[in-house]
C-alpha cells in the first residue's frame, strides 16, 4: 500500500494498492487490468472506425488477434532482453507480467510483426491498417500508463513543479510523474489524429507517420526524466544511452522524413474514401 500525494495540485494521501483483488492466493493487479482495458478500447475503436480508413473490419480483427499475442510476447521479450543480467538469474520470472515489466516499444514491434504478417496473408494494404491501429493504440497507451501509477513506477527525477508526485516509492521526495505526462500526451494525440483523419488526411499512411512524430517526440523528452530506463549494454561516444530515448529519436526522425517525402501525395482520401465511408456510416446509423 502506497500513500500518494500531488501537493501542487492539492491532492494528498491517496491510498494506492497494486492489487485490485485476489482469487485465493492469486493476486490480480491493477496494472494488468488497466493494460487490458486500454487494449480492449483500442480494439473497439479500430473495429468501429475501420471503414473510415478503407479497411475491412472483419479482416482487421484477424490481424488484431494475432497482433495482441505477438505484442505481449514482444513487450516482455524487449524488457527481458535489456534486463538480462537480472532475468538470467531469475528465469522463472520471465513470464510473470502481472505486476509490470513490459516495454511499449516491444509491444509495438511485436504487434506490427504479427499483424502485418496476417495482413499479407489476407491480402490487405498495410498503410491503412497502420493508420487505424496506431490511432487506437494511443487510447491503450493513455489508459495503460496508469498501471504505472498503481505500481508506483515509471516516475522521474526530483522536481518542484506543480505536477510533482510524492509517495513512499519516491522516498518522500517530489518527482516527475512521467506516466502522467505520457498518458495526457497520448490522450491528446488520439484526438489530434482523430480530427486529422476526418478533416485533413490526404493519403494512406499519413496518420501512421504523424503517430511516429507525435509519440516519438514526447517519449524522447520524457524518457530523459525517468530513473528506471533501460540502457544499451554498451556506450556510444562514452555515454550511456537510454534505449527508448534512442528509439524515440529514430522513429520521430523517420516520421518527419516520411511526411516530407509524401507532402505532395494525395490519393483522394478526403475526396473519395472519406465521403464514401461517411455515406456508409450514415446509412448504418
Amino acid at each position: 500500500m502506497y500513500h500518494v500525494s500531488f501537493p501542487g495540485l492539492g491532492i494528498n494521501e491517496l491510498p494506492v494498492n497494486r492489487v485490485a483483488f485476489s482469487i485465493g492466493s492469486f493476486n490480480i493487479y491493477w496494472y494488468g487490468i488497466l493494460i487490458a482495458t486500454g487494449l480492449l478500447l483500442a480494439v473497439l475503436y479500430a473495429y468501429f472506425n475501420a471503414h473510415r480508413y478503407d479497411v475491412d473490419a472483419s479482416k482487421l480483427m484477424d490481424c488484431v488477434i494475432v497482433g495482441i499475442i505477438t505484442a505481449i510476447i514482444g513487450a516482455r521479450a524487449y524488457y527481458v532482453a535489456f534486463r538480462w543480467d537480472y532475468f538470467s538469474a531469475h528465469p522463472a520470472e520471465i513470464i510473470d507480467i502481472r505486476d509490470g515489466g513490459i516495454a511499449v516499444y516491444g509491444s509495438i514491434i511485436g504487434a506490427l510483426i504479427g499483424g502485418l504478417i496476417v495482413a499479407k496473408i489476407r491480402h490487405m494494404k498495410f498503410l491503412p491498417i497502420l493508420d487505424v491501429t496506431m490511432t487506437g493504440f494511443l487510447i491503450g497507451q493513455a489508459i495503460g500508463r496508469w498501471g504505472n501509477f498503481f505500481n508506483q513506477e515509471a516516475f522521474g527525477t526530483e522536481t518542484d513543479n506543480i505536477f510533482r508526485m510524492v509517495s513512499e516509492a519516491t522516498g518522500g521526495k517530489g518527482v516527475h510523474p512521467c506516466f502522467l505526462y505520457e498518458s495526457v500526451w497520448c490522450a491528446l494525440g488520439f484526438f489530434v489524429l482523430f480530427i486529422v483523419n476526418r478533416k485533413i488526411q490526404r493519403y494512406h499512411g499519413q496518420i501512421f507517420y504523424l503517430y511516429l512524430v507525435w509519440y516519438g517526440f514526447e517519449r524522447m523528452i520524457v524518457e530523459g526524466l525517468r530513473t528506471d530506463s533501460l540502457y544499451l549494454p554498451f556506450q556510444i561516444l562514452g555515454y550511456d544511452i537510454r534505449v527508448s530515448q534512442l528509439v524515440s529519436a529514430v522513429i520521430m526522425l523517420a516520421g518527419i522524413i516520411l511526411l516530407f517525402i509524401n507532402r505532395h501525395k494525395n490519393d483522394g482520401m478526403q475526396g473519395r474514401t472519406f465521403k464514401r465511408n461517411y455515406k456508409k456510416s450514415k446509412k448504418r446509423g
